[in-house]
């Protein structure tokens, strides 16, 4: 009967959380039963607990990639810098061609 229960209330979590920290939340779950029926039958509370550290760590990687994209964003914007370092001069007529 508690199995039966537990695997409702997993179920029932899976649709209550939204998309992304259902996946950080099943695959911890699964990661966490293995480790919790293999370390002496208490897979039920390692799922629990693999359910959350896997929610954590999505949610993590999740605010990394949006941190990355604005930092990408942020340097598109920026005009190029010069390659050795110094600053263009305004004044400076270009260079003379051969075809010149």
């Amino acid at each position: 009967m508690t199995k039966n229960f537990a695997l409702l209330i997993c179920v029932a979590a899976t649709f209550a959380t939204n998309q992304a920290n259902a996946a950080g939340c099943l695959k911890g779950a699964a990661v966490g039963a293995v480790v919790g029926h293999v370390a002496g039958h208490h897979a039920v509370a390692g799922a629990v607990g693999g359910c959350i550290v896997g929610r954590h760590l999505a949610k993590k990687q999740k605010e990394e990639e949006r941190e990355a994209a604005q930092a990408r964003e942020q340097a598109a914007k920026q005009p190029p810098q010069p390659v050795n370092g110094a600053k263009p001069n305004p004044d400076a007529k270009p260079a003379a061609s051969q075809w010149d």
